[in-house]
C-alpha cells in the first residue's frame, strides 16, 4: 500500500491477521522492505499484524534531494507518520541496520509508542558513538563510512564492474536474494539517496539519543564485520527497563536474512515477555 505523509509517499507491505499486534519492519542498507520475508511468517503464525516499510530514499516517492533532509530526527518522524496515517497508536517496532538506528531512536524519543523494541545488528546510537569514538576496532569496521559520505565517489566505486562491489558488501543473504536487492539500488537517484543516510550522520545526533525505557532485545552476530562486541554489549547500558542481549553465532551481519527463524524466536520471546510486564505494571 501507498501512503503519504510530510510530503512524501512511502511505500508500506501489511501482512498478517488485521487484528493482531502490529509490528512495524524498519529495513537497512542496501536493503527494502523484502528483507524481512524470511521473518514474518513466524510473526503472522503468532496472530500478529506486520507493517514493512520502504523508509526515506528507498521508497521511489520519497527521495527528497537535500541530504539535510535524511537526519535521523526526518527518519524517525516518518516513521511515526506512517503509524499515525495507519491508525497505530502502539507498535512492536524491529529495526535491522540503519532501521535498528531508526527503531533505537523511536524508542528513546516516543516511548509512548513503542510496546517493545527489537533491534539488529546494530546498537544504540549513543553506544555506536561512544565506540567510534574510542575503540581502534570499531573505528576500522566503521572506515567504510568515509567513503560513503563522499557523494558522487561513493556511488562511482559501489556500482562500478556491475556493482561488484555491492555484490560483495552483501554476500552472505543468498545469492537468489542479492539481485533483488541491488536492483532498487540501480535505478536513477535511489543510491544516492540511500547513501545520504550516511552524509546526513552526525556524531553529535547520535550520542545525544538518550536511553530506551520500553522492553528491549538487541540481536548481534558474531560474524558482523561492521559491528564489534564492544559496540553491542555497550547497548546494556542504553536501555532503563528490561533488556536482553542476544548474541548469535556463526552469522553475519546480514541476520534477517542468515536467521530469520532465530531473529523471530528472539523477537516473539521479547514481545512475549513485554506482554507479561505490561500485565504485572497493571496489577
Amino acid at each position: 500500500m501507498a501512503i503519504t505523509v510530510r510530503g512524501l509517499t512511502f511505500e508500506v507491505t501489511a501482512g498478517g491477521p488485521p487484528d493482531g499486534e502490529p509490528v512495524l519492519l524498519l529495513h537497512g542498507f542496501p536493503q527494502h522492505s523484502a528483507q524481512w520475508s524470511g521473518v514474518v511468517p513466524a510473526l503472522h503464525a503468532a496472530g500478529l499484524r506486520t507493517y514493512a516499510l520502504d523508509q526515506r530514499g528507498y521508497s521511489p516517492g520519497a527521495r527528497p534531494a537535500d541530504v539535510s533532509a535524511y537526519r535521523l530526527t526526518e527518519l524517525v518522524a516518518d516513521a511515526v507518520a506512517v503509524l499515525d496515517a495507519l491508525r497505530v497508536d502502539t507498535v512492536h517496532l524491529i529495526g535491522h541496520d540503519w532501521g535498528s538506528a531508526v527503531a533505537w531512536t523511536i524508542a528513546a524519543r516516543h516511548p509512548e509508542r513503542v510496546r517493545t523494541l527489537t533491534a539488529v545488528s546494530v546498537p544504540h546510537p549513543a553506544a555506536l558513538a561512544s565506540a567510534l569514538a574510542s575503540d581502534p576496532d570499531q573505528q576500522s569496521r566503521s572506515a567504510y563510512m568515509a567513503l560513503f559520505r563522499q557523494a558522487g565517489q561513493a556511488e562511482q566505486a559501489l556500482l562500478a564492474d556491475d556493482a561488484a562491489a555491492l555484490r560483495a558488501m552483501l554476500a552472505g543473504v543468498g545469492e537468489d536474494r542479492v539481485d533483488s536487492y541491488l536492483e532498487p539500488m540501480l535505478r536513477p537517484g535511489a543510491l544516492t539517496a540511500a547513501l545520504n543516510w550516511y552524509r546526513a550522520m552526525s556524531g553529535r545526533e547520535l550520542a545525544g539519543i538518550g536511553p530506551v525505557s520500553v522492553p528491549t532485545t538487541f540481536v548481534w552476530s558474531d560474524g558482523d564485520i561492521a559491528v564489534g562486541r564492544t559496540a553491542a554489549e555497550a547497548c546494556a547500558g542504553q536501555a532503563t527497563g528490561d533488556y536482553r542481549f542476544v548474541a548469535l553465532a556463526g552469522v553475519t551481519h546480514w541476520i534477517p536474512d542468515q536467521a530469520p527463524e532465530a531473529l523471530a524466536g528472539a523477537a516473539l520471546a521479547r514481545i512475549g515477555a513485554g506482554r507479561r510486564l505490561t500485565r504485572s505494571e497493571e496489577a
